[in-house]
Protein backbone atom coordinates (compact mmCIF):
# COMPACT_ATOMS: atom_id res chain seq x y z
CA UNK A 1 0.00 0.00 0.00
CA UNK A 2 3.05 2.22 0.97
CA UNK A 3 4.34 1.66 -2.54
CA UNK A 4 1.11 2.39 -4.32
CA UNK A 5 0.79 5.92 -2.42
CA UNK A 6 4.43 6.63 -3.18
CA UNK A 7 3.74 6.09 -6.95
CA UNK A 8 0.39 8.24 -6.74
CA UNK A 9 2.35 11.55 -5.37
CA UNK A 10 5.02 11.37 -7.74
CA UNK A 11 2.82 10.62 -10.83
CA UNK A 12 0.93 14.19 -9.13
CA UNK A 13 4.18 15.92 -9.02
CA UNK A 14 4.99 15.15 -12.46
CA UNK A 15 1.87 16.23 -13.78
CA UNK A 16 2.53 19.54 -11.60
CA UNK A 17 3.08 22.33 -14.56
CA UNK A 18 5.48 25.06 -12.70
CA UNK A 19 6.63 27.99 -14.75
CA UNK A 20 7.48 31.49 -13.88
CA UNK A 21 5.39 34.04 -15.07
CA UNK A 22 5.58 38.13 -15.03
CA UNK A 23 4.02 37.68 -11.33
CA UNK A 24 6.13 35.35 -9.86
CA UNK A 25 6.01 31.41 -9.85
CA UNK A 26 2.64 29.57 -11.19
CA UNK A 27 1.88 26.13 -10.93
CA UNK A 28 -1.35 24.17 -12.42
CA UNK A 29 -2.08 21.70 -10.21
CA UNK A 30 -4.25 19.05 -11.53
CA UNK A 31 -7.73 18.13 -9.60
CA UNK A 32 -7.69 14.21 -8.46
CA UNK A 33 -11.59 14.25 -8.56
CA UNK A 34 -12.06 15.89 -12.07
CA UNK A 35 -10.21 14.48 -14.80
CA UNK A 36 -9.49 17.64 -16.87
CA UNK A 37 -9.80 20.08 -14.14
CA UNK A 38 -6.54 22.62 -12.75
CA UNK A 39 -5.98 24.81 -10.11
CA UNK A 40 -3.86 27.99 -10.88
CA UNK A 41 -1.60 29.08 -7.75
CA UNK A 42 0.80 32.32 -8.29
CA UNK A 43 3.34 32.05 -5.32
CA UNK A 44 1.26 29.74 -3.66
CA UNK A 45 -1.70 32.12 -3.36
CA UNK A 46 -5.24 30.18 -5.34
CA UNK A 47 -5.93 32.47 -8.34
CA UNK A 48 -8.17 30.03 -10.83
CA UNK A 49 -10.02 26.29 -10.94
CA UNK A 50 -10.60 25.28 -14.62
CA UNK A 51 -12.55 22.40 -15.82
CA UNK A 52 -11.65 22.30 -19.01
CA UNK A 53 -14.73 19.46 -19.93
CA UNK A 54 -17.03 21.40 -17.76
CA UNK A 55 -16.36 25.25 -18.12
CA UNK A 56 -19.71 26.01 -16.53
CA UNK A 57 -18.50 24.25 -13.25
CA UNK A 58 -17.18 26.89 -10.74
CA UNK A 59 -14.81 25.80 -8.04
CA UNK A 60 -13.80 28.60 -5.69
CA UNK A 61 -16.90 30.15 -3.45
CA UNK A 62 -15.72 33.63 -4.90
CA UNK A 63 -16.31 32.73 -8.63
CA UNK A 64 -19.44 30.99 -7.80
CA UNK A 65 -20.78 34.45 -6.70
CA UNK A 66 -19.52 36.15 -9.80
CA UNK A 67 -20.68 33.12 -11.71
CA UNK A 68 -24.39 34.46 -10.20
CA UNK A 69 -23.77 38.06 -11.23
CA UNK A 70 -23.35 36.94 -14.92
CA UNK A 71 -26.54 34.78 -14.91
CA UNK A 72 -28.54 37.84 -13.30
CA UNK A 73 -26.92 40.19 -15.53
CA UNK A 74 -29.41 39.22 -18.61
CA UNK A 75 -32.38 36.78 -19.69
CA UNK A 76 -31.10 33.23 -19.28
CA UNK A 77 -28.62 32.46 -22.53
CA UNK A 78 -28.61 35.64 -23.97
CA UNK A 79 -25.46 36.89 -25.46
CA UNK A 80 -23.63 39.40 -23.57
CA UNK A 81 -20.72 41.83 -24.47
CA UNK A 82 -18.03 41.60 -21.35
CA UNK A 83 -15.05 43.12 -19.99
CA UNK A 84 -12.74 41.08 -17.62
CA UNK A 85 -10.68 43.05 -15.60
CA UNK A 86 -8.26 40.30 -14.30
CA UNK A 87 -7.85 37.05 -16.12
CA UNK A 88 -6.18 34.05 -14.27
CA UNK A 89 -7.06 31.28 -16.01
CA UNK A 90 -10.04 32.76 -17.56
CA UNK A 91 -11.89 30.97 -15.58
CA UNK A 92 -15.12 33.45 -15.62
CA UNK A 93 -14.86 34.22 -19.14
CA UNK A 94 -15.19 30.42 -19.82
CA UNK A 95 -18.31 29.84 -17.81
CA UNK A 96 -19.89 32.75 -20.00
CA UNK A 97 -19.17 31.22 -23.03
CA UNK A 98 -20.48 28.08 -21.85
CA UNK A 99 -23.52 29.43 -20.53
CA UNK A 100 -24.35 32.59 -23.10
CA UNK A 101 -22.97 31.21 -26.48
CA UNK A 102 -21.69 33.59 -29.14
CA UNK A 103 -21.04 36.28 -26.06
CA UNK A 104 -18.60 38.60 -26.88
CA UNK A 105 -15.62 38.93 -24.39
CA UNK A 106 -12.84 41.25 -23.61
CA UNK A 107 -9.97 39.42 -20.93
CA UNK A 108 -7.19 42.20 -19.90
CA UNK A 109 -4.54 40.70 -18.35
CA UNK A 110 -1.22 42.20 -17.15
CA UNK A 111 0.74 38.93 -16.83
CA UNK A 112 1.99 38.34 -20.38
CA UNK A 113 3.95 34.98 -19.60
CA UNK A 114 0.92 34.16 -17.33
CA UNK A 115 -1.35 34.31 -20.36
CA UNK A 116 0.48 32.12 -23.31
CA UNK A 117 1.05 29.46 -20.05
CA UNK A 118 -3.01 29.41 -19.69
CA UNK A 119 -3.27 29.42 -23.36
CA UNK A 120 -0.65 26.55 -23.97
CA UNK A 121 -1.78 24.06 -20.67
CA UNK A 122 -5.53 25.10 -20.67
CA UNK A 123 -6.42 25.99 -24.25
CA UNK A 124 -9.58 27.75 -24.94
CA UNK A 125 -12.58 26.83 -27.00
CA UNK A 126 -11.59 27.76 -30.65
CA UNK A 127 -15.30 28.94 -30.80
CA UNK A 128 -15.24 31.11 -28.15
CA UNK A 129 -15.49 34.95 -29.20
CA UNK A 130 -12.80 35.70 -26.25
CA UNK A 131 -9.92 38.58 -26.86
CA UNK A 132 -7.63 38.45 -24.25
CA UNK A 133 -5.41 41.53 -23.67
CA UNK A 134 -1.62 42.08 -21.73
CA UNK A 135 -1.86 44.95 -20.55
CA UNK A 136 -2.71 47.21 -16.94
CA UNK A 137 -6.47 46.42 -16.12
CA UNK A 138 -7.04 50.27 -16.09
CA UNK A 139 -5.20 51.14 -19.68
CA UNK A 140 -7.08 48.20 -21.40
CA UNK A 141 -10.12 49.52 -20.09
CA UNK A 142 -9.38 52.75 -21.09
CA UNK A 143 -9.72 51.18 -23.99
CA UNK A 144 -13.23 49.84 -24.33
CA UNK A 145 -15.86 51.90 -26.25
CA UNK A 146 -17.60 53.97 -24.74
CA UNK A 147 -21.15 52.04 -23.42
CA UNK A 148 -19.69 48.85 -25.24
CA UNK A 149 -20.26 46.27 -22.06
CA UNK A 150 -23.12 44.94 -20.70
CA UNK A 151 -20.85 43.49 -17.82
CA UNK A 152 -17.33 44.28 -16.21
CA UNK A 153 -15.79 42.10 -13.67
CA UNK A 154 -13.00 42.81 -11.83
CA UNK A 155 -10.61 40.43 -10.24
CA UNK A 156 -7.27 41.56 -10.32
CA UNK A 157 -4.49 40.72 -7.64
CA UNK A 158 -1.08 41.71 -7.69
CA UNK A 159 0.69 39.67 -5.13
CA UNK A 160 -2.07 38.67 -3.51
CA UNK A 161 -3.29 42.37 -3.42
CA UNK A 162 -5.48 44.40 -5.55
CA UNK A 163 -3.68 47.28 -6.83
CA UNK A 164 -4.30 50.69 -5.36
CA UNK A 165 -5.28 52.31 -8.68
CA UNK A 166 -7.77 49.59 -9.01
CA UNK A 167 -10.02 51.46 -5.70
CA UNK A 168 -10.85 54.68 -6.85
CA UNK A 169 -13.37 56.57 -7.92
CA UNK A 170 -11.91 57.65 -10.86
CA UNK A 171 -11.15 54.18 -11.98
CA UNK A 172 -14.83 53.22 -11.34
CA UNK A 173 -15.48 56.26 -13.41
CA UNK A 174 -14.20 54.30 -16.57
CA UNK A 175 -16.02 51.70 -15.72
CA UNK A 176 -19.06 53.75 -16.05
CA UNK A 177 -18.00 54.94 -19.32
CA UNK A 178 -17.28 51.43 -20.48
CA UNK A 179 -20.97 50.26 -19.42
CA UNK A 180 -24.00 50.35 -21.46
CA UNK A 181 -26.98 51.70 -20.16
CA UNK A 182 -28.16 49.13 -17.68
CA UNK A 183 -25.09 47.35 -17.59
CA UNK A 184 -23.88 45.66 -14.65
CA UNK A 185 -20.26 45.96 -12.35
CA UNK A 186 -18.78 43.10 -10.24
CA UNK A 187 -15.86 43.18 -8.42
CA UNK A 188 -13.97 40.50 -6.35
CA UNK A 189 -12.76 42.43 -3.08
CA UNK A 190 -10.52 41.04 -0.39
CA UNK A 191 -10.34 42.13 3.42
CA UNK A 192 -10.30 41.22 6.87
CA UNK A 193 -10.66 42.97 10.31
CA UNK A 194 -11.00 46.29 10.48
CA UNK A 195 -12.94 45.98 7.41
CA UNK A 196 -11.30 49.55 6.37
CA UNK A 197 -10.89 49.08 2.88
CA UNK A 198 -14.28 46.45 2.27
CA UNK A 199 -15.89 49.71 3.65
CA UNK A 200 -13.78 52.26 1.42
CA UNK A 201 -14.79 50.41 -1.63
CA UNK A 202 -18.33 50.19 -0.64
CA UNK A 203 -18.42 54.42 0.03
CA UNK A 204 -16.47 54.40 -3.20
CA UNK A 205 -18.97 52.29 -5.50
CA UNK A 206 -22.03 54.26 -3.69
CA UNK A 207 -20.42 57.64 -5.05
CA UNK A 208 -20.41 56.52 -8.53
CA UNK A 209 -23.76 54.11 -9.10
CA UNK A 210 -27.25 54.63 -7.84
CA UNK A 211 -27.71 50.56 -6.53
CA UNK A 212 -25.44 48.27 -5.07
CA UNK A 213 -25.28 44.99 -3.47
CA UNK A 214 -22.72 42.79 -1.51
CA UNK A 215 -22.26 38.97 -1.12
CA UNK A 216 -19.44 37.64 1.57
CA UNK A 217 -19.54 34.68 3.77
CA UNK A 218 -21.05 36.19 7.26
CA UNK A 219 -17.97 35.61 9.06
CA UNK A 220 -16.08 37.90 6.72
CA UNK A 221 -18.74 40.70 7.18
CA UNK A 222 -18.62 40.64 10.90
CA UNK A 223 -15.18 41.13 10.84
CA UNK A 224 -14.03 37.63 12.26
CA UNK A 225 -11.90 36.74 9.06
CA UNK A 226 -10.29 37.54 6.15
CA UNK A 227 -12.02 36.16 3.50
CA UNK A 228 -13.85 37.42 -0.28
CA UNK A 229 -16.47 39.46 -0.81
CA UNK A 230 -18.72 40.12 -4.38
CA UNK A 231 -19.44 43.90 -4.86
CA UNK A 232 -22.42 44.53 -7.22
CA UNK A 233 -23.04 47.77 -8.56
CA UNK A 234 -25.49 49.48 -11.11
CA UNK A 235 -27.92 52.49 -11.92
CA UNK A 236 -31.25 50.36 -11.79
CA UNK A 237 -32.61 48.04 -9.12
CA UNK A 238 -30.69 44.79 -8.66
CA UNK A 239 -32.40 41.41 -8.71
CA UNK A 240 -31.55 41.39 -4.75
CA UNK A 241 -34.38 38.34 -4.38
CA UNK A 242 -32.37 35.82 -6.54
CA UNK A 243 -28.85 37.01 -6.06
CA UNK A 244 -29.80 35.97 -2.13
CA UNK A 245 -31.62 32.89 -2.90
CA UNK A 246 -28.46 31.76 -5.14
CA UNK A 247 -26.07 32.91 -2.62
CA UNK A 248 -27.79 31.13 0.56
CA UNK A 249 -27.82 28.03 -1.43
CA UNK A 250 -24.22 28.01 -2.19
CA UNK A 251 -22.21 25.20 -0.40
CA UNK A 252 -20.46 27.95 1.46
CA UNK A 253 -23.36 29.97 2.10
CA UNK A 254 -23.11 33.96 1.72
CA UNK A 255 -25.49 36.52 2.99
CA UNK A 256 -26.38 39.47 0.35
CA UNK A 257 -26.61 43.26 2.12
CA UNK A 258 -28.14 45.81 0.12
CA UNK A 259 -29.80 49.27 0.68
CA UNK A 260 -30.02 51.20 4.33
CA UNK A 261 -27.69 47.94 5.75
CA UNK A 262 -25.43 48.33 3.33
CA UNK A 263 -25.29 51.78 3.64
CA UNK A 264 -24.73 51.49 7.61
CA UNK A 265 -22.18 49.22 7.13
CA UNK A 266 -19.62 51.51 5.27
CA UNK A 267 -19.62 53.39 8.98
CA UNK A 268 -18.86 57.04 7.41
CA UNK A 269 -16.06 55.77 5.30
CA UNK A 270 -15.11 58.15 2.52
CA UNK A 271 -14.85 57.20 -0.87
CA UNK A 272 -11.29 56.40 -2.41
CA UNK A 273 -9.32 58.69 -5.03
CA UNK A 274 -6.34 57.83 -6.95
CA UNK A 275 -4.56 60.32 -4.56
CA UNK A 276 -5.14 58.88 -1.68
CA UNK A 277 -5.34 55.12 -2.99
CA UNK A 278 -3.54 52.64 -1.27
CA UNK A 279 -3.59 48.96 -2.30
CA UNK A 280 -5.68 46.09 -0.70
CA UNK A 281 -4.31 44.28 2.24
CA UNK A 282 -1.89 41.53 2.90
CA UNK A 283 -3.73 38.63 3.32
CA UNK A 284 -2.55 36.65 6.28
CA UNK A 285 -0.32 33.64 6.05
CA UNK A 286 -3.60 31.49 7.42
CA UNK A 287 -5.91 32.54 4.57
CA UNK A 288 -3.50 30.06 2.12
CA UNK A 289 -3.34 27.43 4.40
Amino acid sequence: MGKSRSTRRERAAAETVVEDVDGGRAELIPDRDRPRAWSLLIDGAPQSHVDLDDPAHLSFEYQRRLGHVIDLAAPPGRPVRAVHLGGGALTLARYLAATRPRSTQQVVERDAALVQLVRRELPLDPGARIRVRSTDARAGLAKVPDGWADLVVADVFSGARTPAHLTSGEFLDDVRRALAPGGLYAANLADGPPLAHLRGQIATAADRFAELALVADPAVLRGKRFGNAVLVACDHPLPVAELTRRAASDPQPARVEHGRALADFTGGAAPVTDAAAVDSPVPPPSVFR
